[in-house]
């Protein structure tokens, strides 16, 4: 009879998770300094997908703190405050 082994190793380092007030405020600080930033960069600088950011940009679009002005190609964000 074959079968196979699996040997599970518990990590002793423990690691930090943003929470969710945490990964918009660095979005929106993100996106004072560049205006003109793409959902692709900020994905890779806040360490989500794309579709992680999406999600917080329409978060912050509902509640009226993050608008696009101009198209998707040569428009920027605002932060309304």
């Amino acid at each position: 009879m074959g079968g196979f082994r699996v040997t599970v190793f518990k990590s002793s380092q423990k690691t930090r998770v943003k929470t969710r007030a945490e990964t918009r405020d660095t979005m929106l600080r993100l996106i004072k300094e560049n205006p003109s930033i793409t959902r692709k960069e900020l994905a890779n600088l806040l360490n989500l997908t794309v579709k992680g950011i999406d999600w917080n940009i329409k978060q912050l679009k509902d509640a009226g703190i993050l608008q696009r002005i101009g198209p998707d190609k040569g428009g920027h964000w605002e932060v309304v405050e």
